[in-house]
C-alpha cells in the first residue's frame, strides 16, 4: 500500500433544516491509502453517505478539509476542483443510468462532458465493457438489463475518465446476494488489475468482509473506530463494532437467571474445540461461567460450567448437541457454582 491518496482532516458537516441545525458528521479523521479497498460501515444515518459526499465536495463540508493527492479540495478553485473530481468515479444504489441512452452512451458520457473525441470515447467504452463483461449488450437500453447488468455498466461508466479512485455508496444494497459477491469480485479484480484506489460506503458487514482491507465504523457523525479488517473483526474495540460484526444476536440473547450446565472433560483429544463447535452448530451463544481444564498428554481434562440461554428452544439445542456427541454434563444448583469459584 502506497502513501495517502485521500486525507480527511477534522471534517464536520452540518445541514440547515427548518427545525434547526443538523449534524451529520462530526471531527472525521482518515487517511485512504493509495491503491487499497478502504470499507466505511455505519447503520443508516450514521452519516456514511454524506461522507463519501464530502471526499469529492458533491457536499461542501462545514468544518476540516479533503486532500486529494496533498491538494486541498476547498482551496481549488470550481474549475481545479471538476478536474479532480474526474479523478474520482463514484456507482451508486439506484444505478443512476439514463434510461434514453444506450449501455454504450451511458458509458460515454463523463466522456463527453471532458469533450474527448467521438471516436476515442467509443473505443473506450467497449474496452470498459469488455472489462466488465457486457460488450454483447453494448446497444441495449438500461430497462433490458438486470440490477447486476446495470451495476456493471455503472462502474464501466466510473471507469471511463480512467480514474484513481472509485466511491461506492451501497453499491450493491439493491443487488441479490449471488449478484453481490460477483460485482463485489469485479470491484477486487479492477483495483487488483488497474490499481485504482476502492471505497466502499456500506452497511453490511459481509460486504466489508468480502473486499475492503481496512474499515472505518462511523456512528453518530463520528469514527468509532478505524484499522485492518481482520483485526477489527477478530477483536472490535467500539459497541458499534460490536453490534455490527456480531448482530443483534448479542443484544438479544438473555441469560438472566437461566440454567447452568457443568460439562465434564475426561479425556477427549485436547485440540477439539468443543464449545465453539457448539455455539456453531447450535446457533446460539452461551455463557462461560468457570473453567478448569488443562491439557494433559494432549487429553483435556477438568471441567466448564456454561449458562444457557434463557430461551427454552435454544437451551434445548444445547443439551440435545451435548447428548448428540456424548459429552457427559449435569444440570447446576446455582450456589454449586459459588462453591467453585
Amino acid at each position: 500500500m502506497g502513501e495517502s491518496i485521500i486525507q480527511i482532516r477534522n471534517l464536520g458537516k452540518e445541514f440547515k433544516t427548518a427545525a434547526g441545525s443538523v449534524r451529520a458528521l462530526q471531527d472525521i479523521n482518515l487517511d485512504i491509502r493509495q491503491g487499497e479497498i478502504f470499507g466505511i460501515i455505519g447503520l443508516s444515518g450514521a452519516g456514511k453517505s454524506t461522507l463519501v459526499r464530502c471526499i469529492n465536495y458533491l457536499e461542501i463540508p462545514t468544518e476540516g478539509e479533503v486532500l486529494f493527492e496533498g491538494q486541498s479540495l476547498s482551496a481549488m478553485t470550481p474549475a481545479q476542483r471538476r478536474k479532480t473530481r474526474q479523478s474520482m468515479g463514484m456507482i451508486f444504489q439506484q444505478f443512476n443510468l439514463l434510461a434514453q441512452r444506450n449501455v454504450i452512451q451511458n458509458v460515454c458520457f463523463p466522456l463527453e462532458l471532458t469533450k474527448t473525441p467521438k471516436k476515442e470515447a467509443r473505443q473506450r467504452a467497449m474496452e470498459l465493457l469488455r472489462t466488465v463483461g457486457l460488450e454483447e449488450k453494448a446497444k441495449s437500453y438500461p430497462a433490458q438489463l438486470s440490477g447486476g447488468q446495470k451495476q456493471r455498466v455503472a462502474i464501466a461508466r466510473a471507469l471511463a475518465t480512467n480514474p484513481k479512485v472509485i466511491l461506492c455508496d451501497e453499491a450493491t444494497s439493491a443487488l441479490d446476494p449471488n449478484t453481490t459477491k460477483q460485482i463485489l469480485a469485479l470491484l477486487k479484480e479492477i483495483n487488483r488489475a488497474m490499481g485504482v484506489t476502492v471505497i466502499v460506503i456500506t452497511h453490511e458487514m459481509s460486504v466489508i468482509e468480502a473486499i475492503c482491507d481496512r474499515v472505518a465504523i462511523i456512528d453518530q457523525s463520528r469514527i468509532a473506530e478505524v484499522g485492518e479488517v481482520s483485526d477489527i473483526f477478530s477483536d472490535p474495540k467500539s459497541r458499534i463494532g460490536r453490534q455490527l460484526i456480531l448482530g443483534d444476536a448479542v443484544n438479544q440473547m438473555k441469560f438472566g437467571s437461566s440454567m447452568q450446565i457443568r460439562i465434564i472433560f475426561d479425556g477427549r483429544e485436547s485440540a477439539e474445540p468443543i464449545i465453539s463447535n457448539l455455539v456453531l452448530a447450535c446457533k446460539v451463544p452461551v455463557n462461560i461461567m468457570y473453567a478448569a481444564t488443562r491439557d494433559i498428554g494432549g487429553k483435556a481434562m477438568g471441567q466448564m460450567i456454561i449458562q444457557l440461554p434463557e430461551d427454552e428452544a435454544d437451551a434445548n439445542r444445547v443439551i440435545n448437541y451435548l447428548k448428540t456427541i456424548k459429552i457427559p454434563y449435569e444440570e447446576v444448583e446455582k450456589h454449586d457454582v459459588i462453591s467453585h469459584s
